[in-house]
């Protein structure tokens, strides 16, 4: 396949298309597609967000030029298109493998990606920024952000439209209308847009009568500026995009995102007229592939899958936490009708699919905006219900104050499903959750948890569901161990862990996905003749503090193991216990992610590069016992 890309093989920059034809750029197009399916049906990746933005994206090169003038991708994961443009063609193959090139922009990767993203809505607020420096250092370049109409609905992108049709600053602000971000878009700007969509013939109404208006003599220029003045007048019946347009906005389209001809026209246009613009293309999310296509949801971030056939290639372990999550509160929910669900435009992800179909007057999809999910959640709470706010570890992040303001100030049973948590893979950075434990358990009267295995994970939601206070219980990205689903599912009682394996060596004290491993360093460490005590301590809080002491006096040896963030995480929690205990003779080695940020890769091989499997634990309590500070002869070879 990769044969045929004679076109594709020969862009070496964005300056290559300025010499094309239009007919060698829909051929170009054509390529670009096969390869991106090719390269994302063997390593996986966003895919339907990329095959709709092909033709837009050789208009926007072609018009432009990258890196002079500015293009900023909203979120990144549709700039595969712009990476091969932008002469990575020979790296692309190992789009989103280790040490390859990542899935989202990555300023270190190239010149021409001009800022960072892997969260939505951030786009406009960047190109603002840029375009204030530009004028203050008398530049001359073009500044442009392509967000999609599902990132649009982020409160974020609102803020900046806001401020830059204040400040009136000479930039374009392309919307990729797909009527989806990952899940079907929701509310009143979705609803907006559709309106729009469903009869493109205003544009051009609108610049007729403008025409028409203005040409007529002695007369007509002073209609048109009234009609531009008044309220409710004409020009509202007539004219799409006043929602831009009242934000100072000059709007155009919506046009065929998918004609590069009537793109670029509409683009160099564009470039003619000052202030903001925004630019309305209309796209089809997966074109070209008739799977993604019809179900360009399912193939927004998919795993290897076969061509031919559209199915994943490698068959799941079993069922993922985010479905034994969503199945147990289905179950929950049926013996109390106060349960509600709240996603931010994540239902598949997230699990609630089926909450969303069983319970559906109790199921909130909120689109992205993960801060008024949270508040939202605060008012329901306080009416008698039982908010379940599932969101990813990463897009948690997001909502931070409101955690703080309005769930946990109040003290209000707001249960956070934290998905996600902990190292996820090929989106690297921008995705992996290992933030959420030391930034939610300094907030007062917030108690955060975190299973072991799939059966703790529903103990944990029954825990929580009887609990009176805001619960964070935080769970991996995939499947579990696979754990017996007959076996009896019990509350836990808050802030107790439980011993898992006894020793009198070292403790070996371990949270979450990290416990099964935990265990199996201590059966490797019988083969030194260390006798290890593994702790499932379940709560990051309120910490199990009887049982640490109790611990201590067996042996002052320690070992925390997190897949969270070292600085301000579960070892840090334990340290602080014993310091607030004057226990300070005791030797304590923590083990989690190292203070960097992680690139993409499987997570396997990730957990190895920074130690955390069972032979990284098993190091380290080598390391520890043999040391002449502990004095351990019997650890001797």
């Amino acid at each position: 396949m990769v044969g045929n890309l004679h076109l594709l093989k020969r862009i070496k920059s964005p300056e290559d298309l300025k010499k094309m034809s239009y007919n060698d750029l829909e051929i170009l197009a054509e390529e670009i597609r096969r390869y991106i399916l090719e390269v994302v049906s063997k390593n996986g990746g966003h895919l339907a967000s990329n095959l709709g933005v092909v033709e837009l994206t050789i208009a926007l090169h072609k018009v432009f030029s990258s890196p002079r003038d500015k293009i900023i991708w909203d979120v990144g994961h549709q700039s595969y298109v712009h990476k091969l443009l932008t002469g990575r063609f020979d790296e692309f193959s190992k789009l989103r493998q280790y040490k390859g090139i990542s899935g989202f922009p990555k300023r270190k990767e190239s010149i021409h990606d001009i800022f960072e993203t892997g969260h939505s809505s951030t786009s406009i607020s960047a190109a603002v920024g840029f375009a204030h420096i530009r004028d203050l250092t008398e530049e001359k370049y073009e500044v442009i952000a392509v967000i999609g109409d599902g990132a649009l609905t982020g409160g974020m992108a609102f803020e900046a439209l806001n401020y830059a049709g204040h400040v009136k600053k000479d930039f374009i602000v392309i919307l990729n209308d797909n009527e989806m971000s990952i899940s079907p878009n929701i509310g009143g700007l979705s609803s907006y847009l559709t309106r729009l969509r469903a009869d493109p013939a205003y544009y051009k109404l609108k610049s007729d009568v403008e025409y028409i208006l203005n040409n007529i003599p002695a007369i007509g220029k002073s209609v048109a500026k009234t009609i531009e003045r008044v309220k409710g007048s004409l020009k509202y019946f007539l004219v799409p995009g006043m929602l831009f347009e009242e934000l100072g906005f000059k709007y155009f389209g919506p046009l065929d995102g998918h004609n590069i001809k009537q793109v670029v026209s509409t683009l160099e246009m564009a470039k003619k007229t000052k202030g903001p613009k925004i630019i309305h293309v209309i796209t089809k999310k997966g074109k070209g592939y008739r799977f993604a296509e019809e179900n360009p949801d399912y193939f927004h971030g998919i795993a290897p899958f076969d061509i031919d056939t559209g199915r994943v290639i490698k068959p799941k372990k079993g069922p993922s936490y985010s479905e034994v999550f969503g199945d147990f509160l289905c179950t929950l929910a049926e013996r109390n009708d106060k349960i509600v669900a709240i996603t931010a435009a994540m239902p598949d992800g997230t699990g609630l699919r089926k909450f969303s179909q069983r319970f559906p007057n109790r199921f909130f999809d909120v689109g992205i905006a993960e801060q008024h999910a949270v508040t939202m959640a605060a008012a329901m709470a306080m009416e008698g219900f039982i908010p379940v706010v599932a969101i990813y570890s990463t897009f948690l992040q997001r909502a931070y104050d409101q955690i703080i303001h309005d769930v946990c100030l109040q003290n209000l049973p707001v249960i956070f499903a934290v998905d996600r948590a902990g190292i996820v893979g090929e989106d690297g950075e921008t995705h992996h959750g290992v933030f959420d434990l030391s930034f939610l358990r300094h907030i007062p009267n917030m108690v955060v948890m975190s299973p072991k295995d799939e059966s703790e994970l529903k103990s944990m939601l029954i825990t929580a569901v009887k609990s009176s206070s805001p619960v964070a219980i935080r769970y991996p990205r995939g499947s579990g161990i696979g754990v017996d689903k007959n076996q009896d599912i019990n509350p836990i009682e808050i802030g107790r862990g439980e011993i898992l394996r006894k020793g009198k060596d070292i403790n070996i004290l371990s949270i979450g996905s990290m416990v099964y491993p935990s265990l199996e360093a201590a059966k490797m460490l019988t083969d030194h003749r260390i006798d290890a005590c593994v702790v499932n301590c379940r709560f990051l809080k309120p910490i199990d503090g009887e049982l640490l002491k109790r611990l201590a006096e067996i042996s002052p040896y320690f070992i925390t193991v997190e897949e969270n963030a070292l600085q301000g995480g579960f070892g840090s929690a334990v340290l602080e216990f014993f310091e607030r205990e004057n226990l300070f003779d005791l030797k304590i080695k923590r083990l989690g992610i190292p203070d960097k940020f992680l690139l993409q890769g499987p997570r396997e091989l990730l957990l190895k590069e920074i130690d955390l499997t069972p032979e990284g634990i098993v190091n380290d309590v080598l390391t520890i016992l043999r040391s002449e500070n502990f004095g351990r002869e019997k650890t001797k070879t």
